[in-house]
């Protein structure tokens, strides 16, 4: 099993596309070599392959915030499945994981939502689907502080409050107050069920 990212930029073209571009093309690097294992396309559409399925949730919630510290955001479609043919080039791969993940993609703009899975198991996807909706009632509502704190706590799973709130400049106590207002407890807690459950899912 693999998952594949397709998503897009909201209202990319509100905003000088050379910034938002760079900042993204260097995130995406953290996940492998372009085109083989992510790729922009159409201008502001891009897909990537996480290889450890188990990854792609707090993938997901990391480019969006990413893209958050910038005021812009992303929707992303997961898709999890089978690759079963490897291309040069990730948009010319093939496989359920893929085609999963389009087909989820093209669902969001419809259902006025920004992140959403695909699976083979119909009753995983209701689910999983139904939890990440509740969590972008938050997330969705992220400002540049909280977002800037999620990207540092996911990247650096590891930092305390303290060392976090050096990189950021602010003190322990800030750092805690953002951690709240980010709901970045619950954002862990979701993770963890969604592992849970794909390793369920795999058996």
């Amino acid at each position: 099993m693999t998952s594949v990212l397709t998503g897009d930029i909201i209202n990319s073209r509100n905003s000088e596309s050379a910034i938002w571009t760079k900042d993204l093309k260097q995130l995406l690097n953290q996940f492998g070599q372009s085109p083989e294992n992510w790729e922009l396309y159409r201008g502001d559409e891009f897909q990537l392959e996480i290889q450890n399925p188990e990854d792609a949730f707090i993938t997901a919630i990391l480019i969006k915030a990413h893209l958050k510290t910038i005021k812009l955001d992303a929707r992303i479609g997961i898709g999890l499945g089978a690759k079963t043919y490897p291309a040069k080039k990730i948009t010319e791969s093939n496989g359920s994981a893929f085609i999963h993940s389009g087909a989820i993609f093209e669902t969001l703009k419809k259902e006025k939502t920004t992140l959403a899975l695909k699976s083979d198991a119909l009753d995983f996807d209701v689910n999983l689907n139904l939890k990440i909706r509740l969590a972008l009632t938050f997330v969705d509502s992220w400002l540049v502080q909280a977002a800037e704190f999620i990207v540092l706590a996911i990247q650096n799973p590891t930092l305390s409050q303290e060392e976090i709130g050096q990189k950021l400049g602010i003190n322990q106590a800030a750092v805690s107050r953002r951690r709240k207002r980010a709901n970045y407890d619950l954002i862990l807690e979701l993770d963890s069920y969604f592992r849970n459950q794909l390793k369920q899912l795999s058996r």
